[in-house]
């Protein structure tokens, strides 16, 4: 580890200056490990179609993109203005991609899938609690979450296998049926409620 891990989460402005240095710096476009991850984050999906879904985290939106043919509508978030202007160069008709830096400026409605891939590990602990909150408020009865998260050391508040244990374990009291389907090098898993959520309100 290269630094001593911060306890807060991580905020708006950290995101910004990377993206105006580089506006791809994780090399979402071209990386191997990026094509394949966004790939087996495909199968993961239950259902060709989904009516209204969000991502969190979309970045430059090349998961948006090919996420779009397998919904009615894509609300795709990112808390840096610079990545989310690069990414509505895609001009897909069917994603709105807005600036929104959650837990706090979370999208209105409610949702059949959300998307959280390489974000959770930026939040604190008491942050991600608060988004695990409001993901099961958005999300309707039947529909379900997908995260995949990077398991190597980094310097943000969480490491990537804590950060998805820490939101599983906070929706757990709602009865999802939790598969992981790969971990190694990423963890990639999907939370699906076969029962009602009775209780998203707590």
């Amino acid at each position: 580890m290269s630094a001593t891990v911060t306890q807060s989460s991580i905020p708006p402005d950290y995101f910004e200056e990377k993206y105006r240095t580089d506006i791809d710096p994780w090399r979402f476009r071209t990386s191997p490990y990026e094509k394949e991850k966004y790939q087996a984050t495909l199968k993961a999906l239950t259902r060709q179609r989904y009516v209204r879904v969000l991502e969190v985290g979309c970045a430059i939106g090349v998961l948006s993109a090919l996420l779009a043919p397998r919904c009615e509508r894509l609300i795709a978030v990112d808390g840096s203005a610079t990545v989310i202007e690069e990414a509505k160069r895609q001009d897909l008709s069917n994603v709105s991609f807005e600036i929104a830096f959650l837990p706090d400026e979370f999208p209105e409605g409610v949702f059949d899938l959300i998307v959280l891939s390489e974000v959770l590990y930026y939040f604190n602990e008491p942050d991600l609690h608060r988004l695990a909150d409001k993901c099961l408020r958005a999300l309707e009865p039947d529909g379900e979450i997908v995260l995949c998260h990077w398991l190597g050391e980094t310097d943000y508040p969480l490491p990537g296998r804590r950060a998805s244990e820490l939101f599983a374990e906070a929706v757990a009291r709602h009865r999802p049926a939790q598969e992981v389907l790969h971990d190694d090098i990423y963890r990639l898993e999907r939370l699906s409620f076969p029962h009602a959520v009775e209780d998203a309100g707590g």
